[in-house]
């Protein structure tokens, strides 16, 4: 049987496609060392190295890290700086190294509230990285669930005062297809560290089937040990999509001998 190259054979079960993840406790691991909470950030740089270089290892299509959301600016200003430089600094940084891997860099969310500086940097990054063809990497800046769906709303909602679209016809699909993400395979995981268990208005519709994972693991402290008991909880679930477990687990057997 040919296998998709994220498929675990121990099991029989296919590795998450797509796997998205709330970095959470930079700020707590600084203070924790007596830092301040700038210094988690910037350690927190290297988790993302890491993870993307697992992700890829497996073989995952898709990867969407939480950097900075709509509500974040509420942060003090002293820290918003420091993000948005530092930012602006690993996209420089990093995007060779990206390119070179033959991974695709695309930045998702409100970009219109950055800096010239920053967008520009963030419009050349996706243009290097645009035709490569491994792992989509996704960064969502200034990004939040809730502005997604509204925004896509809206796409349809001026289709429909344009007379291309008659009210009837929005359907799910169609909503969908006008969201952040919609030509990746959906969100199969999602990890989130530093103990919270809520997902903080990421991704509210591309979640609706995806298996949840909390871990009390700070970011920076988040390695491949981290990555690889996360990827083991996901393979240990059964996922059902509204079926029933002997209807999915025939349907896996079944796979298996074809």
């Amino acid at each position: 049987m040919s296998q998709h190259p994220a498929f675990d054979a121990s099991t029989g079960k296919a590795c998450p496609r797509h796997i998205a993840i709330i970095m959470d406790g930079n700020g707590r691991w600084a203070e924790a060392r007596g830092k301040a909470r700038i210094m988690g950030h910037k350690q927190g740089v290297e988790a993302v190295r890491e993870t993307v270089r697992c992700a890829s290892r497996l073989g995952v299509e898709a990867l969407t890290l939480f950097a900075f959301s709509s509500e974040n600016w509420r942060r003090p200003e002293e820290e918003v700086k420091f993000l948005m430089e530092l930012f602006f600094l690993v996209l420089g940084r990093e995007v060779k190294k990206l390119h070179k891997n033959n991974i695709q860099l695309r930045i998702i969310g409100d970009t219109s509230a950055f800096s010239d500086r920053l967008k520009k940097k963030i419009d050349e990054a996706q243009a290097l990285t645009a035709s490569n063809t491994g792992l989509v990497l996704n960064v969502a800046a200034n990004y939040g669930g809730r502005w997604d769906i509204t925004q896509a709303a809206r796409r349809l909602a001026d289709k429909v005062k344009a007379g291309e679209l008659d009210s009837v016809q929005i359907t799910e699909e169609r909503l969908g297809q006008q969201l952040c993400l919609a030509e990746l395979p959906p969100v199969d995981l999602m990890i989130r560290t530093g103990g919270d268990h809520r997902i903080s208005n990421f991704l509210l519709w591309q979640l609706a089937y995806a298996e949840l994972y909390f871990t009390d693991t700070l970011w920076p402290d988040f390695d491949e040990q981290a990555f690889a008991e996360a990827v083991a909880a996901f393979l240990s679930r059964e996922r059902r999509f509204g079926c029933t477990g002997a209807q999915v687990r025939a349907w896996m057997n079944d796979k298996q001998q074809g």
